[in-house]
């Protein structure tokens, strides 16, 4: 059965990207397993980055290769450059997360080029891609960071946004997501910026990616709802942060944005029960990281009745 809104856990990567302490690749394989088996259909597994920058990602293979095993789930990676998207090709990943930020700024710091020289590294990912045979080309999706705010350079403009978010599709992406990397963003920048790139892009699926930093992440999700969009990156515990852009924080919690949607009758088709038993895994291998939620805290309400069981009453 078809669900409303896709959920994609980002943890794996976004999460782990800034915990100094190392997961072993069992643990991170448990949390793959247990989440898909609540009902995460796609789950960003892992980074292909040299482990000299982020040593948490060593064992990007083994983790890509044993999701790969997993009935049902589109297993997706972050890659910077057309090594990395060359390095998920040859794995056989589903999906390559490409990343470049609308800040000049952001994007020499965290990728050590120009945006137009991502730009162009882009342009030669979808090159090995189509280079493939039909059945084993990935998904590319393009990923504008920093699209809501920067760290370094403040208020980022929506024309820039909308003129990478045009450049990506233009070179080839299937999907574009638009993240808010520091969690500047609140519900009206939140519309004004993707309603400007929906109806510049088409029918192109874009999804969106937010930061509870500053509190206001569930909110910006309603708001991007409210624009169209059905597909959002979170991750259990609220875990995240970019390593390279001061003051970013966690992700929105999975299991509260998957609690308020189901509580409003959209189906995520995931298992709420199930979700919260997987916190365990995080709690065990990472004993002195703070985890997030409400949902965990407080329980499920008496009498809640997931969205697909209320539909099918």
């Amino acid at each position: 059965m078809s669900r409303e809104v896709i959920l994609r856990e980002v943890g794996l990567r976004d999460g782990l990207q800034s915990v100094s302490t190392f997961v072993d690749t069992a643990d991170k394989m448990e949390w793959i397993r247990r989440e898909a088996a609540a009902g995460v259909s796609e789950i960003e597994v892992t980074s292909y980055v040299p482990p000299k920058l982020l040593p948490q990602f060593v064992d990007a293979e083994a983790v890509t290769t044993e999701s790969l095993r997993i009935p049902g789930l589109t297993v997706a990676s972050l890659v910077p450059n057309s090594r990395g998207a060359q390095r998920g090709i040859e794995l056989g990943v589903h999906k390559i997360n490409f990343v470049m930020s609308v800040s000049e700024t952001h994007n020499m710091k965290n990728v050590r080029r120009s945006r137009e020289e991502s730009l162009a590294d882009f342009r030669n990912m979808v090159e090995l891609a189509r280079a493939q045979p039909q059945t084993q080309r990935p998904i590319l999706c393009g990923g504008l960071a920093t699209a809501l705010g920067c760290s370094y350079e403040g208020q980022v403009p929506v024309k820039d946004v909308v003129h990478y978010a045009v450049a990506l599709v233009e070179a080839g992406a299937d999907e574009l997501i638009i993240p808010d990397t520091v969690g500047y963003a609140n519900p009206a920048l939140v519309r004004q910026v993707f309603k400007a790139v929906l109806a510049e892009v088409g029918g192109l699926p874009v999804a969106a990616h937010f930061h509870d930093t500053r509190g206001t992440g569930l909110a910006n999700l309603l708001a991007a709802l409210d624009c169209g969009v059905r597909a959002f990156d979170a991750s259990l515990g609220g875990l995240g942060g970019c390593p390279f852009a001061p003051g970013a924080t966690g992700n929105i919690v999975m299991e509260d944005a998957a609690y308020m949607l189901e509580s409003m009758g959209i189906d995520t088709g995931i298992d709420l029960s199930a979700l919260l038993e997987v916190r365990s895994v995080l709690q065990r291998a990472l004993p002195d990281v703070p985890l997030y939620g409400g949902l965990p805290r407080a329980g499920l309400p008496r009498g809640f009745v997931p969205a697909r069981q209320a539909l099918a009453a």
